[in-house]
């Protein structure tokens, strides 16, 4: 018979259970910071756009100022 580092088994199936949840975590912590940055990226892309856009007109008003 061969001695665990363990008191009884219960707690190293809470050690497990704890270990496993961590690993949960990580991993949806991990999932929400990807979401974050690719919602953050199509707002910038957004914003781009409308800079673009507004660049263009104030063009166009220049233009047909002149």
């Amino acid at each position: 018979m061969t001695k665990t580092p363990f008191k009884n088994g219960r707690t190293h199936m809470n050690l497990m259970h704890e270990d496993l949840a961590r690993a949960q975590m990580t991993a949806r912590l991990g999932e929400a910071q990807r979401a974050r940055r690719g919602h953050q990226l199509a707002l910038a892309r957004r914003m781009s756009r409308k800079a673009e856009q507004a660049a263009q007109q104030a063009r166009l008003a220049l233009a047909r100022a002149i």
